[in-house]
């Protein structure tokens, strides 16, 4: 893994009104705009204004639940989703520098059918798609689809042993899931496509390739039906806490979300993603993210009491699977300053509510990153990969 740069990479995660569940009834929340392109265009617009690399946009197979294992019936919540590919899919054309990564769900999904669905978005952003891989882990998921069971899990079933032979199994088809995407995309080389008009020969019929994937869970013939993606290979991002050793992050990811709670944990987390990446023997490289949900204001009194608040409404005072940081743009930018140095490549920041915490992120963070020398001040390159400083790869098919 590489030593990070002076520069942070810097995304935001798109979540409804924002990632607190009373994030809906804030005053300048757009609750009846939710199910609207024109929020979503609005949302991705600001991030781009902020110049940020990315911006993901979460998406599941179930309603949102406060029960991670269990749907719930609670009715004070945001329930419902738009499909993220095609929120990003929708704002692509209206946007230039910043990068599009939708979450996709692998498990009871088709890999030929997401490949070319990203491979799409590639097009239709000239070169800035991303896809971020998750699990569906829970029984109420795998009803939609009646193919497979799936234990009930709870978190005391996932420190039983007796499951992890399940758990991983999940983690090892994601693997299988993204090797078949990756195939896909490369199964047509980038000068296939021939349209000359006067022979009549619009394709090369040599430079498309069969992948004849075979595995456990996909058997995959090829080639696709959507040609080479602008930029070769979209970039893959996942999200791993760890219960798989970091397996997720070393086997699939261009850049793997983590959630150190404090400076002390990065270097251990970076350890750990690299010892995994060496178990599977991966040489390419993967840029780290630290996941932070973000409570921001002016002061961090405001920011506490905008947040005190906010727990008031919901009941209860809110958890996260990262770290929740409150405070001022100048304290979170100390705290980003802190961690990079420690070994994180850029932040994933989750805006506990929206739009405010995206614009506290675009308009104060960032001028407070660029005064320090640690963010850019225009974009530079037109692709995802090249703003996150990956090459261009080269086609596994290709004979020259």
């Amino acid at each position: 893994m590489s030593e990070p740069s002076t520069s942070i990479h810097l995304a935001v995660a798109l979540e409804g009104a924002g990632w607190h569940p009373s994030a809906w009834r804030e005053p300048d929340a757009r609750p009846e705009d939710l199910f609207t392109a024109r929020y979503w265009a609005a949302l991705v617009a600001e991030a781009q204004r902020g110049l940020l690399d990315f911006v993901t946009i979460e998406d599941g197979f179930t309603l949102q639940s406060d029960d991670r294992f269990a749907p719930d019936r609670r009715v004070d919540r945001v329930r419902g989703r738009l499909d993220a590919v095609l929120i990003a899919a929708r704002v692509a054309p209206r946007t230039a520098g910043l990068g599009l990564v939708p979450t996709i769900t692998t498990t009871h999904s088709e890999p030929f059918h997401l490949s070319k669905a990203i491979a799409t978005l590639d097009y239709v952003s000239a070169g800035r798609a991303g896809v971020r891989v998750q699990i569906a882990g829970r029984a109420d998921a795998a009803a939609h689809f009646g193919r497979r069971e799936i234990t009930p899990l709870t978190s005391r079933s996932l420190r039983d042993p007796r499951f992890r032979s399940e758990i991983l199994a999940h983690f090892d088809e994601t693997a299988d899931y993204v090797e078949v995407l990756r195939r896909l995309w490369d199964s047509w080389e980038d000068d296939a496509e021939i349209r000359d008009v006067t022979t009549g020969r619009f394709i090369d019929r040599d430079k498309l390739h069969y992948i004849d994937f075979e595995g456990r869970w996909f058997s995959v013939k090829g080639p696709s039906i959507t040609p080479r993606p602008p930029q070769g290979q979209p970039i893959v991002a996942a999200l791993d806490h760890g219960a798989d050793d970091y397996r997720l992050i070393a086997r699939t990811a261009d850049v793997g979300f983590v959630t150190p709670r404090e400076v002390t944990d990065v270097a251990l987390i970076a350890q750990q993603v690299a010892a995994a990446r060496r178990t599977v023997q991966r040489a390419d490289d993967v840029l780290l993210f630290g996941d932070l949900v973000v409570f921001l204001d002016d002061t961090t009194c405001r920011a506490q009491e905008r947040r005190r608040r906010l727990d008031e409404r919901a009941g209860a005072e809110w958890a996260s699977d990262a770290r929740i940081f409150t405070g001022t743009p100048a304290e979170l930018a100390d705290l980003l300053h802190q961690w990079h140095t420690a070994g994180l490549a850029g932040f994933r920041l989750r805006p506990a509510v929206l739009p405010h915490d995206l614009t506290q992120i675009t308009g104060a963070l960032v001028p407070e990153l660029q005064r320090r020398g640690l963010f850019r001040t225009e974009y530079s390159a037109p692709t995802l990969r090249e703003t996150l400083g990956f090459e261009r790869p080269a086609n596994r098919y290709a004979t020259v």
